[in-house]
């Protein structure tokens, strides 16, 4: 039941990091908590939704848009005019008359519509593919995470088993540090010799504290990569490395590279994309543009404050409204728009190139992975038949020590050896399964790993 509840949690996102007390994750469990709670993940979606609100202003342009306004104007001291006095029968002399009126109201309404905008039009197309690329970003982010994370669960799981290695050998010569003990007080051993088994079993503690100070280190950045709190207490299920025995041991399907797989190689064709439209932009401005307004006002003037007296009122209300067709012809600019049509070229051709490096990157990652792949099966063969031999070389010399036909640096030797066998070992299986986790990343199916 306890697993039923933690998997909803996984699914489901929410909070409640306390539930994870002692849980052990699986992969898939950890990748689908990550892609649900890694914080930088979160912040690269956010950039997706601010992508569709671009698309939205941009659309914008191509609406209606409609303006009101509306404006009261108290004239204190109005304008003088100086007007020949004939004009009101004062002939020979210059009248001051004051103009307008004290009081001035006028509500306005105007309305523009874009008839014909080439760089609107382009515009638009451009957002939607700019829309298109901020989702892709989120998909490489997605990637980065399940990758990054996949790592640190295959190294933290390997740290552990270095520990139970370590505490099968402290198990062993604390066994043999007993019997020696209880030899030297019977007279039957050399206390140097206990003295020597008492060195390496301490070795071996420290080799064991450190061993879980990496252990631990490990599972902080797993927690942190997942986005999970440091306080959360997690663990791994043992049944994880020996899946990794088990499948290393089968070959390996490489497939081969699809470059239209790889969100890498994807991104760079989208800014093409986007490049090429803003290079249309740039060319969109040697054309006309043809805007369509309309405007409408109602103004009331008056010397005395009283527009709003109704049939008392000395106001006089007039109502005006214009519609207008305006059309704009680019001539010369001073070859501006030509030098950004030039510099958009170039930028293409960069991200051609570019294109073509990634393409041999890319190609180069797979090559490399497949050829680490190859090597880690043969190493991780020749490292488990190094472990059995080192077993069985310790096992004869445990016999012959017991036996008082094998000396104590014998003994001492051969757990060494098979200590660094069987740590070898398990790098091994490591190494294999970050390089099949490259081989995964190349071929574009980081997200089958959710599976």
């Amino acid at each position: 039941m306890k697993r039923i509840m933690l998997t909803l949690i996984l699914l489901v996102g929410i909070g409640g990091y306390n539930t994870y007390a002692q849980s052990e994750l699986s992969l898939q469990e950890c990748l689908k908590y990550a892609l649900t709670n890694n914080q930088q993940l979160a912040r690269i979606r956010m950039e997706e939704d601010m992508g569709r609100f671009k698309t939205s202003e941009v659309r914008s342009k191509a609406l209606p848009q409609v303006n009101a306004s509306g404006q009261y104007t108290n004239n204190i001291k109005k304008q003088v005019l100086a007007v020949p006095g004939e004009l009101i029968q004062e002939p020979g002399k210059t009248v001051l008359l004051e103009a307008g009126t004290t009081h001035n109201i006028t509500a306005s309404g105007t309305l523009t519509q874009t008839i014909y905008d080439q760089s609107v039009f382009t515009g638009l197309k451009a957002a939607r593919a700019g829309e298109e690329y901020y989702s892709m970003q989120s998909a490489q982010s997605e990637e980065t995470v399940i990758y990054n994370v996949t790592q640190l669960y295959y190294s933290t799981l390997v740290s552990r088993e270095k520990m139970i290695v370590l505490d099968a050998n402290i198990e062993k010569i604390g066994k043999l540090v007993a019997t020696t003990g209880s030899q030297v007080e019977s007279g039957l051993a050399r206390k140097i010799d206990l003295d020597r088994m008492r060195v390496n079993l301490t070795n071996y503690k420290t080799q064991r504290t450190q061993a879980q100070n990496q252990y631990l280190v490990q599972l902080n950045q797993l927690k942190q990569q997942m986005g999970m709190s440091m306080t959360s207490s997690i663990d791994l299920p043992h049944t994880s490395f020996k899946e990794i025995e088990s499948k290393a041991v089968a070959a390996l399907d490489y497939g081969g590279v699809n470059l239209d797989n790889r969100i890498e190689y994807r991104l760079l064709k989208k800014q093409e994309e986007l490049q090429e439209f803003q290079k249309k932009a740039y060319k969109a401005e040697y054309y006309p543009s043809l805007a369509l307004a309309g405007n409408y006002s109602y103004n009331g003037i008056s010397n005395k404050f009283d527009m709003f007296k109704g049939s008392g009122s000395t106001a006089s209300w007039y109502s005006m409204a214009n519609v207008s067709l305006t059309l704009k012809i680019p001539i010369f600019d001073g070859f501006a728009r030509r030098s950004r049509v030039s510099q958009a070229s170039v930028t293409l051709k960069e991200l051609s190139k570019q294109k073509e490096e990634t393409a041999l990157a890319l190609n180069t990652q797979f090559e490399n992975a497949k050829l680490q792949v190859q090597n880690n099966l043969t190493t991780i063969q020749a490292q488990k038949e190094n472990v059995d031999l080192a077993n069985e070389v310790y096992n004869s010399t445990q016999n012959n020590y017991n036996l008082g036909l094998a000396n104590l640096t014998d003994l001492l030797d051969s757990e060494t050896s098979l200590t660094e066998a069987q740590n070898n070992y398990n790098e091994a299986l490591l190494q294999y399964k970050l390089a099949e986790l490259d081989i995964i990343k190349s071929n574009g199916n980081l997200k089958s790993l959710l599976n």
